[in-house]
């Protein structure tokens, strides 16, 4: 088995409201030097498979079609190893 991270975000040029709400809210509540937050999600999948660029493949696949929204969201995807190490 094969666990991975995919991490998904709005496009640097794309205005992200929902970061610029929690930076907001964070400067409200006293933490000083937040320069700017970003939101997104992630997504923790297992794989039922041994081989990597195979997994790499079949995840970018995944975030192509499904998870990522890719005209206005970028994304990142981190094998963690076999078994989540």
């Amino acid at each position: 088995m094969i666990q991975a991270r995919v991490t998904v975000y709005p496009r640097r040029e794309i205005l992200d409201p929902q970061g610029k709400a929690i930076g907001d809210a964070l400067s409200r509540l006293g933490f000083q030097g937040v320069a700017s937050v970003r939101a997104g999600k992630s997504f923790e999948i297992q794989l039922d498979t041994t081989e990597v660029s195979g997994a790499r493949r079949q995840l970018e696949d995944m975030c192509e079609r499904l998870l990522a929204n890719t005209v206005v969201e970028d994304y990142e995807i981190e094998i963690l190893g076999e078994d989540g190490r």
